[in-house]
């Protein structure tokens, strides 16, 4: 599947593709090849600082059994079904699900779509907006111009 290589790119992240001072988490070769940036949530930061704490990881940020090596794609993703499963989530889901709702929580949040397909590494605004799920929440929030029209502006 595609996505497996997207996740590999991720599990092998190392200490320095973290930019705390800046929450952004570079991703090397991703789409396209190409290097990139997204972000690393407030949260993430605190958790990865105390996950550091503790663990002191030298040459991976997450390694697997084997120090030499980083956790695979395969383990990111029983790690996510077993939280699904404690979470008490029945919807299928997958790691890659998390990318689609990222995409739509920022969209959902008024982020423009051009900054959404740099974030995601998209070379084409239509790739993006294939990942992002308009919500008919906010569907139904735009207000049609006509009933301003009509009404001098009063809706």
């Amino acid at each position: 599947m595609r996505y497996n290589r997207d996740f590999l790119l991720f599990t092998g992240k190392k200490p320095e593709d973290i930019d705390a001072n800046r929450k952004l988490i570079r991703i090397k070769a991703g789409k396209g090849r190409k290097d990139r940036y997204t972000l690393l949530s407030d949260v993430a930061l605190q958790i990865l600082r105390e996950y550091w704490k503790q663990e002191k990881p030298d040459k991976w940020l997450f390694p697997s059994w084997n120090s030499e090596k980083h956790i695979t794609a395969r383990t990111v993703q029983k790690i996510f079904q077993k939280a699904c499963q404690k979470a008490g989530i029945k919807k299928e889901v997958t790691v890659h699900s998390l990318r689609h709702s990222f995409a739509t929580h920022l969209l959902e949040s008024g982020i423009d779509l051009r900054y959404i397909q740099e974030l995601l590494g998209h070379k084409s605004s239509k790739t993006t907006e294939i990942y992002t799920h308009v919500s008919t929440k906010n569907l139904s929030a735009i207000k049609n111009p006509l009933d301003s029209l009509l009404t001098g502006g009063e809706t």
